[in-house]
């Protein structure tokens, strides 16, 4: 293969550019509730600092490794990333946070095995589907067997339990079969049983059902089930065109729950207004254009599959946070990729861009 020696610069810029609105908006977010909480309101944006530091670093040495190079290991990584879902579930070792076990403790810190599924899987899915590229059009030889390396991890994250991710995950997954020659007769076929499964999966746990009764009527519960939502939209209504301010937000002082994590989009469009949001999304744009565009360009279908993985993972979950923030869908858990608070999350995230900056490498002009 022929290798470029740069990256994706519009890449590069996207990334960066939001990553830093990220780390300002976590500690505008954030500073009442952490001072109030641990008597300093940097501490969650000093650890998010920590994180992106980390993840940067992540991101630069795997932009440096051959993407084909994780061919294969993908095996081994989806082995790995397995045993930590299967140990999240044991009592004393995974730990549980709002009503989710969903974390394992490591020191101070703690990391969300989920999280590095979703990249350990689009890689393995990534190796499956280039080798079986010429039977992915046969629903027994094909799409069942790649129907079933999907819905093994989304059943374990299932018992922690963690819809939003397992849907991430999912509709991921699916959009890679269906690149790589699944028929859409086969969806057709699943789609029925998805439905169903989907209903059976809110109709077995009584907060999603309330989700679901606050997405369509917030203010019938006004203290409770929609609390949220009816804070996020106080929260976008009064910032108008250019905001109220960067760090001027009402809705953070103990309004908005931990507004640096889901909500955080709600906050940035109080403070920074519908341009704001207009900047954060159309760099999220242009990762999505630069991220399709290296996958339409990669020498090999491995790395097209990859490649086409991290971004639709990424622009998923933009999509599912900033629907649930405008109260376009029931609240799901999602947070936004690059500027929500979280350690597992952000590493990941810029990790799994440093293997698309890698195809991109590599891809041809």
């Amino acid at each position: 293969m022929e290798e470029q020696k740069k990256p994706d610069l519009w890449l590069v810029i996207a990334i960066i550019g939001i990553l830093v609105i990220g780390i300002v908006m976590v500690y505008s977010s954030s500073s009442i509730w952490s001072e109030y909480k641990f008597d300093d309101p940097w501490f969650y944006a000093k650890r998010q600092i920590l994180f992106a530091t980390a993840g940067l670093i992540a991101m630069v040495v795997l932009s440096r490794i051959p993407y084909y190079v994780w061919h294969r290991h993908s095996k081994l990584i989806m082995i790995i990333c397995l045993v930590c879902l299967l140990a999240v579930l044991i009592p004393g070792v995974g730990m549980v946070r709002g009503g989710a076990r969903s974390w394992i403790g490591v020191g101070m810190f703690s990391i969300q095995p989920s999280e590095f599924m979703k990249l350990g899987l689009i890689l393995f899915l990534a190796r499956f589907l280039s080798d079986r590229q010429k039977k992915m059009n046969s629903f027994q030889e094909g799409f069942l067997p790649g129907l079933a390396l999907i819905l093994i991890p989304f059943a374990l994250i299932m018992l922690q339990p963690d819809l939003g991710t397992g849907v991430v995950m999912v509709g991921t997954c699916l959009v890679m079969m269906f690149t790589a020659g699944a028929r859409i007769s086969h969806f057709m076929w699943i789609a029925a049983a998805g439905m169903a499964g989907m209903i059976g999966l809110i109709a077995s746990a009584p907060y999603r059902i309330k989700r679901i009764t606050a997405f369509l009527h917030p203010w019938e519960d006004p203290l409770g089930a929609g609390f949220q939502i009816i804070q996020s939209l106080y929260a976008i209504g009064p910032g108008g065109l250019l905001g109220l301010g960067l760090g001027n937000s009402m809705q953070k002082f103990f309004y908005l729950p931990e507004p640096q994590t889901d909500f955080i989009f709600a906050v940035l469009a109080e403070e920074l207004g519908f341009l704001g949001g207009f900047l954060v999304l159309s760099l999220f744009f242009i990762l999505l254009w630069r991220g399709i565009r290296t996958s339409l360009l990669a020498p090999d279908l491995f790395g097209s599959l990859l490649a086409l993985g991290i971004v639709g993972m990424i622009s998923i979950q933009v999509m599912i946070n900033v629907s649930v923030v405008t109260g376009l869908i029931p609240v799901t858990g999602i947070t936004l990729p690059l500027v929500s608070y979280g350690g597992s999350s952000l590493t990941l995230t810029l990790g799994s861009l440093g293997l698309l900056l890698s195809v991109s490498r590599f891809s041809n002009r």
